[in-house]
């Protein structure tokens, strides 16, 4: 298969926070992403044409969800000095019809250590607080141009400069407090 980019258009410099998504040419859905220093590939299952290589573009973001979520409660946790061992979140995506909206992310929350129910309820409702949980359900603008380079993103330090704002009660949207 031939690749489907020339070298005058690839974007070979990701900025900070961003990430650049390019075909490999090694199937029709195969795609090498380069993101925060490492790379990945994202691809669709076999039963779609894919060749199974990698998570889907809704796994990827299921995968961001639960990774907020996940760092989230455990800033929360450590600045409270709560007993918090193992946290596992799950997210899953599925799209309803006759819905609006019709994409839904079901998340579930493991959470190891000695707390009462006041204490697990409450990182229950600050997992709902998390970056990515208010970027998904408050909306957001995408910006789409054609470059030869890659647009524009901010800083890796962005995401968890958000988390710390988070647990800094009064200050920002990001007020855990705020509902």
């Amino acid at each position: 298969m031939t690749q489907h980019h020339s070298r005058s258009n690839r974007m070979t410099d990701p900025l900070p926070g961003g990430a650049i998504a390019e075909e490999t040419g090694a199937s029709r859905f195969q795609i090498r992403i380069e993101t925060g220093g490492t790379t990945i590939l994202a691809d669709e299952p076999v039963a779609a044409g894919g060749l199974g290589s990698g998570p889907t573009p809704y796994e990827l973001l299921c995968s961001a969800l639960a990774a907020c979520t996940t760092m989230t409660l455990r800033l929360y946790a450590t600045q409270k000095g709560w007993p918090v061992g193992a946290i596992r979140t799950q997210v899953g995506h599925r799209r309803e019809t006759g819905v609006t909206p019709p994409d839904l992310f079901t998340r579930r929350i493991a959470i190891d250590g000695d707390l009462d129910a006041e204490q697990r309820a409450r990182l229950i409702e600050i997992a709902d607080r998390c970056p990515v949980h208010r970027t998904l359900t408050g909306g957001a603008r995408v910006e789409t141009q054609a470059s030869a380079a890659t647009p524009p993103c901010e800083p890796a330090v962005t995401h968890m400069a958000d988390m710390e704002a988070l647990i800094a009660v009064g200050r920002g949207s990001f007020d855990f407090t705020e509902h």
